[in-house]
């Protein structure tokens, strides 16, 4: 080997050790520990397919080329806010560097916010990542993820293309995930319990109390996984958190995202909070930070807890959630309360028919099927995208 190319080795390893020592600093981002140690934590895939199901992709796949109303995907179409715009911008020229800093300075500033050490945060490109890593983590050896039904699938569907089982447990009587029954269904092969609150697709909450009370009792015998991926549509989303289990040294890891009132759909950032031995496990099974964009950063330190944004994206949501309550009364359905910015009623006619009709009619929306009724779930859009709704509801309704 000529000298080159030992220089060449040499800056590319020292390279990668001073990555690896800033993504440890950074708070958790210590996803560089070794190719063969993740290759070895990663646990065989037995499935090649998911499971059919019509998912946000599938129904954009049948649209026309121009939407009237885009309310399939649960995205807030007032974000980005100005002062993330602003900053994709200014960080493009310096966009060929790694954003090491930056990275330090997102989880620096969420834990400053939530009380927290930096430790105690893992970042990645959105929240979807990080479901990912638990559903792998926590289904190795056949283990099983206890979910409600209906719940946000991403994470035991992950799992059972490994080697996981996925227990559903039936939602309430007034659709709200049933933490008994939940709890009921644990044992010794259990490897998570799966809790989406605000839940999806149902748009309802649980009692803030009676959930610190589950994963108080649960996490001392199994890894409870909250998922907060809409709490930013509650009232009072700080005295809703679960981030305060984790700040009782509780087995409870907390999802949130940026993906929803924060406008970030498109940029992709998110996090988890949880303890920090989970946090260095689950980092073996993702990319972390270094998977995101130095102007999605930028973005998001930016606009982390920018109170007037957020209020203001969240007044013209709750606007426009009153506007589609009003519609539905008025043409005789029925619908659940939401406390997200997405509403679920139920149909009277086959719920791929109707999302095909309101398809044709330039407007995109989302069927389900629960106990045995057809379903819509609308996502809640500008109030322009709400009034085409109704225009092409009131004809098929």
């Amino acid at each position: 080997m000529n000298s080159l190319n030992k220089n060449d080795m040499a800056n590319s390893i020292n390279r990668r050790n001073w990555i690896k020592s800033s993504a440890l600093m950074a708070g958790g981002l210590a996803f560089f520990s070794g190719t063969i140690e993740k290759l070895a934590a990663m646990p065989v895939i037995r499935k090649t397919a998911r499971t059919a199901r019509i998912t946000e992709q599938s129904v954009l796949q049948g649209a026309p080329d121009v939407l009237k109303a885009r309310l399939f995907a649960n995205e807030n179409p007032f974000g980005p806010s100005a002062t993330a715009k602003k900053a994709i911008q200014d960080s493009i020229d310096h966009s060929y560097q790694y954003p090491m800093r930056q990275i330090a300075t997102l989880s620096g500033k969420i834990a400053e916010y939530e009380g927290i050490d930096p430790k105690n945060v893992l970042i990645d490109s959105g929240s979807s990542p990080l479901l990912l890593a638990a559903a792998m983590h926590f289904s190795k050896g056949g283990k099983s993820i206890i979910t409600g039904d209906p719940s946000y699938e991403d994470l035991p569907t992950h799992a059972e293309l490994f080697e996981g089982k996925w227990i559903k447990v039936p939602v309430t009587a007034d659709y709200k995930l049933d933490l008994d029954a939940m709890e009921a269904k644990i044992d010794s092969n259990t490897g998570l319990v799966y809790i989406c609150n605000p839940n999806n697709p149902t748009g309802t909450v649980l009692d803030t109390q009676k959930l610190k009370d589950f994963c108080e009792r649960v996490s001392k015998k199994v890894t409870v996984f909250i998922d907060e991926a809409y709490i930013d549509y509650l009232p009072d989303p700080q005295g809703t958190t679960l981030i305060s289990a984790v700040k009782a040294n509780q087995n409870v890891i907390v999802a949130r995202t940026f993906s929803k009132l924060y406008g970030f759909a498109g940029l992709r950032c998110g996090y988890i909070v949880a303890q920090p031995d989970t946090i260095t496990t689950l980092s073996i099974y993702t990319v972390g930070a270094f998977n995101i964009t130095a102007p999605t950063i930028a973005a998001a330190i930016a606009g982390y807890r920018e109170t007037d944004y957020l209020q203001d994206a969240f007044k013209k949501t709750m606007a426009s959630k009153e506007f589609l309550y009003a519609t539905l009364t008025k043409e005789g359905y029925t619908y659940i309360p939401s406390s997200t910015n997405f509403v679920m009623f139920p149909l009277k006619m086959d719920g791929l028919k109707f999302v095909q009709e309101m398809m044709k009619r330039g407007v995109g929306l989302r069927n389900w099927k629960l106990a045995g009724q057809d379903w819509c779930r609308i996502s809640i859009g500008r109030m322009d995208e709400m009034e085409a709704f109704a225009d092409a509801f009131k004809e098929i309704s």
